[in-house]
């Protein structure tokens, strides 16, 4: 799921003209601090900075192309990937697809408005929406996580289980928890501490001036990547499965390890898009730590990890060759959406590719399914 700044004391939020700014209130805290939690990948931008150089804009038009590019579209491909899951398995329609599709839109709903203020640089239209309309945004998450535990109730235990990880996921990966801690434990230490001996960083959370060394796990590097890898491969893999009641087959594995392997890719793509940010606030990601041209090459194997993968369950009759040549199209589309990391103008594409190879394989098996 390193250091920043603290974020600026006026954002650009647009709300009566393109040139107006927001100016919050000084006794608002701060998300961050130099000495506290960093920000997600998408870092504030700078005080000061205008509205054209972070593209904020009013247009009703612009505003719904950032909402739809945004939960919603991601709520889209996670069920297209819900029935590739279904059909690798082998294992009968349900609802799965609509409970992951509500799940994902609940779950980025809320990311996209709590971190609407770092988001401001890279994604200013989406952070201008979460930000103006973040009640009721919040209210339609609200609802959609609900229809979805209803839903998943009809299911059963195991289905209700299922549906409740990816909200556990992104407390664990997102939320602030593990920063209080860090402050409330550093607290303790300093308390208990002799007047003559520094309390230092010792243990799990130590503070110095009441700030945490403890970071979300959403702001250490790879770690970031991996949670969000396994919420997607558990939700993706054991829903469909939960949902038809069937018994957890040898392909399981397989699959498990298709889409862990693929989110972690598409998980660390966006943050070639925001490198200069990043690395400007002292953000550690890949692209940062190792550059964009070594990152892609750590992505390009993990990519060639996944098709070897289901090759060899192929050859071990796992997975049916017509399915492993659909997840190879969409292997070589992402081996070429890595290819444009870094070397592409628009870096938005960056945070849309990488899901719509998704819907390339979803095309490439309706394909092989009609023809066979």
């Amino acid at each position: 799921m390193s250091n920043r700044t603290d974020p600026p004391s006026e954002f650009i939020d647009g709300t009566d003209s393109e040139n107006h700014t927001e100016q919050f209130p000084s006794e608002t805290p701060p998300r961050a601090s130099t000495e506290s939690t960093p920000p997600r990948r998408e870092s504030a931008a700078p005080k000061g900075t205008s509205p054209a150089a972070v593209g904020t804009t009013t247009d009703p038009a612009r505003l719904l192309g950032a909402f739809a590019s945004g939960a919603p579209f991601i709520a889209l491909v996670a069920a297209v990937e819900t029935l590739i899951a279904t059909v690798l398995l082998g294992v009968r329609p349900t609802a799965a697809p609509v409970v992951v599709a509500l799940v994902t839109f609940a779950v980025y709903t809320v990311d996209h408005v709590a971190d609407a203020d770092a988001d401001a640089a890279s994604t200013p239209q989406r952070a201008l929406l979460a930000r103006r309309y973040g009640d009721q945004l919040m209210v339609a998450a609200t609802l959609a996580y609900g229809t979805a535990v209803a839903l998943a109730v009809i299911g059963g235990p195991v289905a209700l289980a299922v549906t409740l990880l990816p909200g556990a996921f992104w407390v664990v990966y997102a939320s602030d928890w593990l920063p209080d801690l860090g402050r409330a434990v550093g607290g303790v230490l300093a308390s208990v501490a002799p007047d003559d001996q520094p309390v230092g960083r010792v243990g799990a959370g130590v503070t110095d001036g009441g700030h945490s060394y403890v970071p979300r796990l959403k702001d250490v590097l790879v770690v970031n990547s991996i949670v969000v890898a396994v919420g997607w491969a558990t939700a993706l893999t054991f829903l469909p499965i939960a949902f038809a009641e069937a018994a957890v087959g040898p392909a399981v594995p397989v699959v498990f390890a298709y889409f862990l392997l693929r989110s972690f890719v598409d998980a660390e793509l966006p943050n070639v898009r925001d490198v200069e940010a990043d690395a400007a606030v002292g953000v550690e990601t890949l692209p940062v730590v190792l550059g964009v041209a070594r990152t892609r090459r750590v992505l390009y194997g993990v990519d060639l990890i996944v098709a070897g993968a289901v090759t060899a369950a192929a050859v071990a009759g796992l997975l049916a060759w017509p399915l492993v040549g659909a997840l190879g199209v969409g292997i070589a589309a992402s081996v070429c959406v890595t290819a444009l990391a870094g070397r592409v103008d628009d870096a938005a594409v960056l945070g849309v590719a990488p899901d719509c190879t998704y819907l390339v394989v979803g095309a490439a098996i309706a394909g092989v399914s009609l023809v066979g």
